[in-house]
């Protein structure tokens, strides 16, 4: 099996990619408190205005717009060496995807904004072609055609994947991510502020599994007593020299 390592990432390793954070001193929602209303599943279903801007606003948001920084492209390297068994992630930027991680280690905690999905007969997208026809189609329902209804149009509301206040999380996000970090010699945190749950519970269960831990934040944590390794270093600088040291160390 080899030396695995997994991985909880949040706000801080995208921001050194451009993208503020929500929750911090600068967030977006701290200054634009009204803002959070993009993410609200409430409004989204029943307000055709409020869908429209949710749209328009994910569309123009630094997350759409963002590329993976240096400290995504150093988890796909550890990846590529073979030792990354988890990426579970707070972010829904879809930058682990750009950046070169698969599919295999991802979970994406709080959704993606990288796909979309017809709320009516779960027909996936890519949140790519939509926004290339938002102007067009600023309110954007499913074109797929039914068989089963005589070739009907479908019609449903599409919507990110991002989960929405309001939203479960993706089935067994946490209970794979668990499992994971069980299997795992270590536990990285990597720019997560740990306190949204259920995300942030991850920290004290990886602790009662015994499993060494590794907090790489600039701001203390509430969970910083669990971990035997606090770096408090800029993520963009930190987290590459780690990756570097951990596969000189462990690899076979």
């Amino acid at each position: 099996m080899g030396y695995k390592i997994a991985i909880l990432t949040g706000a801080g390793i995208s921001t050194s990619a451009g993208i503020p954070d929500f929750r911090g001193p600068d967030g977006v929602w701290t200054k634009h408190p009204e803002q959070m209303s993009v993410y609200d599943i409430d409004k989204f279903l029943t307000d055709r205005e409020e869908r429209e801007y949710s749209w328009r606003w994910q569309k123009e948001s630094p997350v759409w717009n963002a590329k993976p920084g240096i400290a995504h492209k150093a988890l796909a390297k550890l990846e590529q060496a073979g030792m990354l068994n988890l990426l579970a992630t707070q972010n829904f930027d879809a930058l682990h995807e750009k950046a070169g991680n698969s599919n295999d280690v991802i979970i994406n905690l709080h959704g993606t904004i990288g796909t979309s999905h017809c709320m009516k007969c779960r027909h996936k997208y890519d949140t790519s072609e939509i926004m290339g026809r938002l102007d067009e189609h600023p309110d954007p329902h499913c074109a797929r055609k039914l068989p089963y209804r005589g070739n009907t149009v479908c019609g449903g509301m599409i919507k990110t994947d991002v989960v929405y206040f309001g939203e479960m999380l993706p089935d067994g996000a946490i209970e794979t991510s668990m499992k994971r970090i069980s299997d795992a010699d270590e536990f990285w945190i990597i720019g997560s502020t740990l306190e949204v749950f259920p995300a942030a519970s991850l920290a004290p269960f990886a602790a009662q599994c015994g499993k060494p831990i590794t907090i790489m934040n600039m701001g203390a944590t509430q969970y910083d007593r669990l971990a035997e390794n606090l770096i408090r270093e800029p993520i963009q600088n930190a987290l590459p020299e780690l990756v570097e040291r951990t596969i000189a160390l462990h690899s076979e």
